[in-house]
This record gives C-alpha cells, sequence and structure tokens, in this order.
C-alpha cells in the first residue's frame, strides 16, 4: 500500500502543518512517511503546498507529481492540482474557498466548508479537512490523529492542541 498526498493552499493556512501531522499519523501507524514541502518566497499569503508519501514500504521518492489524495484548501491550488489527480483518486476540497466543481467523473471529490466550520469552533480549516479525509478514506482514526497533532503542535502552542482535535474531529463528522 502506498498512498501519494498533496495538501495545497496559500501560505498562513497551515498546509506544511497538516502535511506534517498526517506524517506524524503514518509514523504512528508503523508505516514509511516522506514529507516535502514547496512554498513560495512569500510563504504567508503565497502559494504552499506539501508532498506526503505514506507506505508499508520504503519510499522511493518523496516528490508527488500524481497524487492518490488532494487536499485542496484555495482556487488557485485546485487550478493546479485538481487535474493531477490519479483516476480512482480523491479530492477533499474547501468548499468556502474553492467556488468550482470538479467534471471529472473518474475521482471523488468531496466538497466541505471547511473555513466556515473551522471558523464557528475557534479551529482551523486545514485540521477540517483532514478529519473529512480520515472518515472518507479510513486510512486512520481519531485516536491516531489525536497523537500525531500531540506531536507535531510545538511546545509554545500546546493550548492550540484541543482546538485542532477539535477540527479533525468537525472534518470527520461533516
Amino acid at each position: 500500500m502506498q498512498k501519494d498526498v498533496i495538501l495545497a493552499g496559500f501560505g498562513g493556512q497551515g498546509v506544511l502543518f497538516a502535511g506534517k501531522v498526517l506524517s506524524y499519523c503514518g509514523l504512528l501507524s508503523g508505516l514509511e512517511v516522506s514529507w516535502l514541502p514547496s512554498y513560495g518566497p512569500e510563504m504567508r499569503g503565497g502559494t504552499a503546498n506539501c508532498s506526503v508519501c505514506i507506505s508499508d514500504e520504503p519510499v522511493g521518492s518523496p516528490l508527488v507529481t500524481a497524487p492518490d489524495i488532494l487536499i485542496c484548501m484555495n482556487q488557485p491550488s485546485y487550478d493546479k492540482f485538481i487535474s493531477r489527480v490519479k483516476p480512482g483518486g480523491i479530492a477533499v476540497l474547501d468548499r468556502s474557498l474553492v467556488l468550482e466543481k470538479t467534471t471529472r467523473t473518474d475521482i471523488s471529490a468531496y466538497y466541505i466548508p471547511a473555513s466556515d466550520i473551522a471558523d464557528s469552533l475557534n479551529s482551523t480549516s486545514n485540521m477540517v479537512l483532514l478529519g473529512k479525509l480520515f472518515k472518507e478514506t479510513g486510512i486512520f482514526d481519531m485516536d491516531i490523529a489525536a497523537k500525531a497533532i500531540e506531536k507535531s503542535v510545538p511546545e509554545r502552542n500546546k493550548d492550540l492542541i484541543d482546538a485542532n482535535i477539535n477540527g479533525v474531529q468537525a472534518g470527520w463528522d461533516s
């Protein structure tokens, strides 16, 4: 089993953090992982994406060009990456910021108002989208997600752990 994932959005939306949480989920599940961030020089407000590979065998290359899974947090990222999702793949999209719906019939697309949900919970849309991904794919459960968040949140932000877990749970429940 290998799942290649691209997470994409604007810098400052937590794209790289979501990739880190996803990677920790794999590590905590005893899987092989790679995490490769990519962002423009602007970082905040510029484009950001990361590639995550999760496998039960060593990962040959951390670069993902044709993902099995796409998490998309804004329209420019949708425009750039939706055509790259492998047939049979999955796209999880923030309906609050991705205004277009895909015409592709060879992938499963899940549109949830992640930004709106996150605002109502004082959480973040990146975690809501991960929760939806976990529910729809069954790749990781809430226990692993909570442990991964605890490992990923820096010491100075430990007060945000519960908000992040609540975001994942809200995505799971949507």
